[in-house]
C-alpha cells in the first residue's frame, strides 16, 4: 500500500498508533513499527529522562521509523524537544497546544512533524503552521477530546477540504472496516489507540486491558468539559464524577475532585475504583488482548477483503 502518508513516514501501512499516557511505552512503539505501522512513544506520562530511555530502547529494537507524541502543553517541553532533537526521532506527532511554537525546529532538525486537531478551523492554522500532515480526531476518540464534539464521520472529510496536506483520521478506528470507512472519507491514513490498549506490549495495567477488554456498548463517557474535556471508562472515579455533577459542584471542585495523578493511578496502577480510566468508544467493540502484531495484521487483512475504495489515485497496490 502506497499513498502520501506512506510515503511521508515510510511505512508499509497508513497505520499510527496513538501516543497515549501511560499505555504507549518502547514495547509497544517498537511492535507497531516492526508490524508495518507507525508505532509511536506517548511522551506525554513521562519525566524527560524516562522518555530518553524509552527512545533509546525503540531505536535499538525497531527496523523501521516510529515517532514520539508531544503534548504541546507538557510543564517540562524544552527537554523533550531537546531529548527528541538530540535522538533525531523521525516523526513528532504534536498535540493539545500551538504547532507554532515549534514545528520548523523540529523540521529543520529532520523530523517529519504532525499535528492533532478537533475541527477544520485548527486544520488551517496547523497547516500555516507548516506541519507535514494532521491528525483529525473526533469525538469518539479516548483521553483527552475537543470540545468541538464532532464525530470521525464528519471532522474528516470537512478538514480534508480545508487543507492540502495529508490527513491521518482518528477516533472510533480500530479494524479494517472503520479504516476503509476513514480512507473513502478522503483520509490517507488512520490513528489507533485504544485498540493498541489492549495489547500485550501495551504498558497499561492488566486490569486496565481487562476492563477495556470487558467494557460493552455506551460504556464510555465525555465529561469534565470544564476542565479538559475526557472520555472515561465505567468505573469508580466516573461515578464519582457523576455525583458531583448531580450536587452541582463548580468547576474548581472538579479540579479538587480530579486532583493529580489519577490517570497514572487508573491505567499504569491499575486502581479500577479511583483511577482516572480513558478509552474511546470503541472499546465497546474490544474483547480480547492479543499481541501488537496481529492486531495490524488482522486490520489490514479486513481491509483488503474489503477491496480497494475509490480513493482518486491517492493508493497503489
Amino acid at each position: 500500500m502506497s499513498n502520501r502518508v506512506t510515503q511521508l513516514l515510510a511505512i508499509r501501512f497508513p497505520i499510527i498508533q496513538a501516543g497515549m499516557v501511560w499505555c504507549s511505552g518502547h514495547q509497544l512503539a517498537t511492535a507497531v513499527s516492526n508490524a508495518g505501522g507507525l508505532g509511536v512513544i506517548g511522551s506525554g506520562s513521562m519525566y524527560p529522562e524516562v522518555l530518553d530511555a524509552h527512545i533509546a530502547k525503540t531505536k535499538q529494537a525497531v527496523r523501521t521509523p516510529y515517532g514520539v507524541n508531544v503534548p504541546l502543553l507538557y510543564p517540562d517541553l524544552e527537554r523533550h524537544i531537546e531529548c527528541i532533537i538530540d535522538h533525531e526521532v523521525p516523526v513528532v506527532i504534536t498535540s493539545a497546544g500551538n504547532p507554532e511554537l515549534h514545528t520548523k525546529r523540529l523540521q529543520d532538525a529532520g523530523c517529519t512533524v504532525g499535528h492533532v486537531v478537533s475541527s477544520s478551523r485548527f486544520a488551517v492554522k496547523a497547516e500555516k503552521a507548516g506541519v507535514d500532515f494532521i491528525i483529525a480526531e473526533g469525538f469518539e476518540a479516548g483521553g483527552h477530546n475537543g470540545r468541538e464534539e464532532t464525530t470521525t464521520l464528519v471532522l474528516v472529510p470537512q478538514v480534508v477540504d480545508a487543507v492540502s496536506v495529508p490527513v491521518v483520521a482518528a477516533g472510533g478506528i480500530g479494524d479494517g472496516r472503520s479504516m476503509f470507512a476513514a480512507l473513502a472519507l478522503g483520509a490517507e491514513g488512520v490513528q489507533i489507540g485504544s485498540r493498541f490498549v489492549a495489547t500485550h506490549e501495551s504498558s497499561a495495567h492488566a486490569n486496565f486491558k481487562n476492563a477495556v477488554a470487558r467494557a460493552g456498548e455506551g460504556s464510555t463517557q465525555l465529561t469534565l468539559k470544564e476542565l479538559t474535556p475526557v472520555r472515561l471508562l465505567e468505573g469508580g472515579f466516573l461515578e464519582q464524577v457523576r455525583a458531583a455533577y448531580t450536587a452541582g459542584w463548580s468547576p474548581e471542585q472538579l479540579r479538587d475532585l480530579l486532583g493529580k495523578g489519577r490517570a497514572k493511578r487508573g491505567m499504569f496502577e491499575g486502581d479500577l475504583e479511583e483511577g482516572e480510566l480513558e478509552i474511546g468508544q470503541i472499546a465497546g467493540r474490544i474483547d480480547n488482548i492479543e499481541p501488537a502484531a496481529m492486531v495490524v495484521a488482522s486490520i489490514i487483512s479486513q481491509y483488503r477483503a474489503l477491496g480497494a475504495p475509490n480513493l482518486g489515485g491517492r493508493f497503489s497496490f
